[in-house]
């Protein structure tokens, strides 16, 4: 399976994966609704101009637990390679609250 590597500039480094890169929240929503959520994503915070990757996971936890928490594998993991680094502590840290509240009720 593919992992989706989010960023408006930069292609990702690690070789050892099938990416799917995506460039801004709107091309990562589509990507989800087209194709499922990967299991692994690498995530860049700011997108350009007012785009931030939390636009997007605050729509994929929204479509997670529209859909019973079939769309995020409890296996998911991720990587923040955002030079930003309160963006860096806000992604993980969303992200960690989720994935643990899945955990806790079976979402």
């Amino acid at each position: 399976m593919k992992s989706m590597y989010l960023d408006d500039i930069r292609n990702p480094k690690m070789t050892n994966k099938d990416w799917a890169v995506v460039r801004s929240s709107a091309e990562a929503i589509d990507y989800v609704t087209t194709h499922g959520m990967t299991d692994y994503a690498s995530f860049d915070h700011d997108l350009g101009g007012d785009d931030t990757t939390m636009v997007f996971l605050r729509w994929l936890i929204d479509y997670d637990m529209d859909n019973g928490g079939s769309i995020i594998s409890p296996d998911f993991t991720w990587n923040v390679h955002s030079s930003n680094p309160v963006g860096e502590v806000n992604i993980d840290g969303l992200l960690n609250s989720y994935m643990n509240t899945k955990k806790l009720f079976d979402v």
